[in-house]
């Protein structure tokens, strides 16, 4: 009997988990404590009008022998690719073809599993800070060889995100067959505009490469910048894009979202919309009838005008966070086409001697950069998705101890 030993080459525990590990010890030794949690990027409002009613009415279908649903399509069903073809692609100039698009249980999920429709012997090219999952997921898979003792492995192309390159990624001096890209990026808010995106999609189609993009956060852009990473030239051959219902409709707890693999994405032959096809039927049975039904309630009239308002809520806690971490002397990046703003520690403090600092000092949770890669110390994160009370009492309480 063997085990997958790549496992235990990764932290015992994910990140988030630390953290709430540590808040937890934090709470039980300091029960009156009044913590205010702007670290793990979880939704808070409740869901659109729109989804509620649409998902009652979902469930008294399935209440009903009649309109009972069982097994649903691997790929989901028409009724909400048809509206994602319509409203997130056709509307920005798009084509994208129905079965081009897989509905999932979230861009995690499938940030994780795209991985098995590749060899483990490709290189992947990372940036650094970043979400990670997809660092995790590619050392259970053995592509990224050993830890080294500076915190990076031994086969991963690292993409330095800093402060003198304004945490935007550049090309990779070394060639990269898989390479992940996440904007509005998550840990360091940071967007991109599309001509630094289209000299990716240059890069990738010159030296054959296939980049993972990762879109979760592209509701949150106000600037005119792209959205999907199709609206560029050549994208379809060379480009998945992952989506996510979590951030743009708050389905942190009910999961769901998309990936899209474009037919004209060929390897060696070989089309990745057929390969990603057969993943999902076989180790993923569909999403849930109840949870489409949600999903299709956010393009209904309502439902987009409802999202847009909780969203918008969103995006004036950023903007509150930005303005106040800028006067209480902090150096920042994000927090404009994103919900997260990332700060410099002061006096180059360690990120989790920053975490232990705000915690013990002034009850305020937030995300330590060096969790998110070794560029990531020294920088640290905090989410737009409490809520504005909240928010404002956490910037006051900075504000007041720094």
């Amino acid at each position: 009997m063997k085990i997958n030993e790549n496992f235990l080459k990764i932290q015992s525990s994910y990140l988030f988990s630390n953290i709430a590990k540590k808040v937890a010890a934090y709470q039980s030794a300091n029960p009156d404590a009044d913590i205010i949690r702007l670290g793990i990027g979880d939704t808070t409002r409740p869901l659109a009008d729109a989804v509620i009613k649409s998902m009652h009415k979902a469930v008294d279908e399935m209440a009903d022998e009649k309109t009972y649903q069982g097994y649903q399509p691997d790929y989901g069903q028409n009724f909400v690719l048809e509206k994602i073809q319509e409203y997130d692609f056709k509307a920005r100039g798009v084509d994208i073809d129905l079965d081009e698009i897989f509905l999932s249980d979230g861009a995690k999920s499938d940030s994780g599993n795209i991985g098995d429709i590749f060899s483990a012997d490709n290189v992947v090219a990372i940036c650094d800070p970043v979400y990670p999952v997809y660092i995790d997921t590619n050392v259970m898979a053995g592509r990224t060889g050993e830890l080294l003792e500076n915190g990076l492995w031994s086969n991963i192309v690292y993409l330095p995100c800093t402060a003198e390159n304004n945490f935007l990624p550049e090309l990779p001096k070394k060639h990269a067959d898989i390479i992940y890209l996440c904007f509005p990026n998550n840990p360091t808010g940071m967007a991109i505009t599309a001509d630094e995106l289209q000299k990716w999609v240059g890069y990738a189609n010159e030296n054959g490469s296939v980049i993972l993009y990762d879109a979760a956060y592209e509701a949150f852009i106000t600037e005119d910048l792209p959205h999907s990473i199709y609206e560029l030239k050549g994208a379809k051959t060379c480009a998945i894009e992952l989506r996510s219902f979590s951030k743009t409709a708050g389905f942190t707890g009910v999961r769901c979202g998309y990936t899209v693999v474009p037919k004209e994405l060929v390897v060696n032959g070989v089309s990745l919309n057929k390969l990603w096809a057969r993943r999902q039927s076989t180790k993923f049975n569909g999403v849930s009838y109840i949870t489409q039904r949600a999903a299709e309630a956010t393009y209904s009239p309502e439902g987009r005008q409802q999202v847009k308002d909780i969203i918008a809520y969103y995006q004036e806690n950023a903007k509150i966070m930005l303005e106040g971490i800028n006067k209480a002397g902090f150096k920042t990046w994000g927090g404009v086409n994103s919900p997260y703003v990332w700060l410099k520690t002061p006096d180059d403090m360690k990120s989790w001697d920053f975490f232990d600092l705000l915690l013990n000092k002034i009850q305020v949770v937030g995300t330590p950069g060096e969790g998110f890669g070794p560029s990531g110390e020294g920088f640290f994160r905090l989410t737009a998705f409490g809520s504005t009370e909240r928010t404002k009492q956490a910037i006051e309480r900075i504000q007041n101890f720094f």
